[in-house]
């Protein structure tokens, strides 16, 4: 048995933390880390157990080791917030991502791929995440938003800022701070100008929402509508760019399985949710432990944070056969990268949507590539994980 050691800081470890979270699994399914003071759980049924107990593990004091702290996130964010407040804002969010809506995105998300991808035919390659696959996502809930066509790219840049981090500091740092303020800012002026000008779009249904305050109802204050926006740009600009980017890593590792996607369209369904599976763009994600809970022998106090290891629950052996090997044609029911319970993510089916077009119309312009591995940039934090710049040769 080697030293156990995993610090969700640790760019080295980032690059393949998979032999590190095996060897939790097998050795110490409740890990104890002194040094950052948290628990963490790496089993895929451990992992599952906790997203689905929020009375035992909270979500409103932060779900990001280093922004958490003894006392609740001030309200307004769903992913900081627990039962009954966390279902009051998921259910007016919702309404911006039901299936008809979602389906009908798909002839605007494939003309977005176009836009993006054309100009690249013909050419020797380019920068597969700055160029398509974090551009994409962006515009597509950018528009869904309402967030004017001139600022987007600006928003776009302005999300990548707050997720820097620093040694020792993680994404709590002036860098990252002076971005999320910005960012605040700007939508706090946005939601100002559609109480004044509606428009046809999920800002100015936030404004003119009412909600659900004890015996009455009200309408989201302007922080609260802010807060909320900013929550949707920035979860569906970030997580679908790492996935993208992890398809096209992945496909060009795996040509036999690419070529069968070129082939077979149908199969990219599938395909997509094997990449979720293998690499979860979001390999982490942390609660506070609630009351006193029992785990492996081990009594986890109140105040604690646990941290879910989702990353390595889609390798979990104890659920999934071959759990290291890529394959787009496994057969499964289920993986936890989208998170399971109250806060399965709301956009997953808007995910997958862009997952299966973008790959798709990749595909039919460039049925094979080689990624430039020398000089490709990785983006890690201690909760999302892939790739920030990703050079191809077409």
């Amino acid at each position: 048995m080697t030293d156990l050691h995993w610090d969700p800081f640790d760019k080295v470890i980032d690059v393949d933390p998979y032999p590190v979270w095996r060897q939790m699994r097998d050795e110490q399914p409740l890990y104890r880390n002194d040094r950052y003071d948290f628990y963490a759980v790496s089993r895929h049924a451990d992992v599952d157990a906790v997203h689905l107990d929020t009375k035992t593990y909270s979500s409103a004091y932060g779900t990001v080791l280093e922004i958490m702290g003894k006392d609740p996130i001030p309200p307004g964010f769903m992913i900081f917030s627990d039962p009954p407040v966390h279902n009051t804002l998921r259910a007016l969010v919702s309404r911006a991502f039901t299936p008809r809506r979602i389906a009908a995105l798909e002839g605007q998300v494939r003309a977005l791929c176009a836009e993006l991808l054309d100009p690249q035919v013909g050419g020797g390659g380019f920068d597969y995440v700055q160029d398509f696959a974090a551009q994409l996502p962006s515009m597509v809930i950018s528009a869904l938003i309402g967030v004017d066509p001139a600022d987007r790219e600006e928003v776009r840049r302005t999300i990548d800022e707050t997720f820097h981090i620093e040694e020792g500091a993680g994404m709590m740092n002036e860098f990252s701070h002076a971005a999320t303020t910005r960012l605040r800012a700007y939508f706090v002026e946005q939601i100002e100008d559609r109480r004044r000008s509606p428009r046809d779009d999920m800002m100015t249904a936030l404004v003119q929402a009412e909600v659900k305050d004890g015996d009455s109802t009200r309408r989201l204050t302007t922080a609260e509508a802010a807060t909320v926006t900013n929550e949707m740009v920035s979860a569906g600009t970030e997580t679908v760019a790492r996935l993208l980017g992890w398809a096209a890593v992945l496909l060009a590792a795996h040509p036999d399985q690419r070529a069968d996607l070129a082939a077979d369209p149908t199969l990219l369904p599938n395909a997509v949710e094997e990449t979720l599976r293998f690499e979860a763009p979001s390999p982490v994600q942390a609660r506070t432990v609630m009351t006193d809970v029992e785990l492996y022998g081990t009594t986890v106090p109140a105040g604690s944070r646990i941290l879910m290891l989702t990353a390595s629950a889609g390798r979990d052996e104890r659920k999934y056969d071959d759990p290291d090997h890529y394959d787009i044609h496994r057969r499964f029911d289920s993986h936890v990268s989208f998170g399971h319970g109250v806060h399965f993510c709301l956009g997953a089916a808007l995910a997958r949507l862009e997952g299966r077009v973008a790959i798709e119309e990749t595909l039919r312009r460039f049925p094979t590539w080689d990624v430039d591995h020398d000089n490709a940039v990785r983006l890690h934090t201690s909760t999302v994980r892939g790739y920030d710049k990703l050079p191809i040769a077409i």
